[in-house]
């Protein structure tokens, strides 16, 4: 009975620290990229948020002085975050500044809560 020895098939030790260091490099490079595209998706969501807001603003404004009993009355850039079809979403804030009758018209921020991204809207007042 003759013993058939084949070639034993598999990995050197070697083989494996390299792809796993090849690993390693790729995951150092690729998470930075990862965290970045986070805060660049928050920024696009705000941005989205604000000209939401505005287009809301806008349209509000038409429809109050053409019709003053339509529409919400908008003393204050809270107020337009009412405006969106469901309310605003709550990952997002609207700070507070007053619209004046005399301007009619005020610079508005938007926040994506919890982080540094913002965004500026024109609130139009109409009562």
């Amino acid at each position: 009975m003759t013993k058939y020895r084949g070639k034993q098939k598999g990995f050197t030790l070697i083989e494996l620290i390299i792809v796993i260091v090849i690993i390693g490099i790729l995951a150092a490079v690729a998470i930075p990229k990862f965290l970045d595209l986070q805060s660049d998706a928050k920024q696009a969501a705000v941005d989205g948020i604000a000209g939401a807001l505005a287009s809301a603003s806008a349209a509000n404004y038409a429809i109050r002085s053409g019709i003053p009993s339509k529409g919400t009355a908008v003393n204050n850039c809270t107020d337009v975050g009412t405006l969106l079809q469901g309310g605003l979403d709550a990952k997002f804030s609207i700070g507070s500044a007053a619209i004046t009758s005399a301007a009619a018209t005020a610079t508005c921020t938007v926040s994506y809560n919890g982080s540094t991204q913002t965004a500026t809207f024109t609130g139009h007042q109409i009562n």
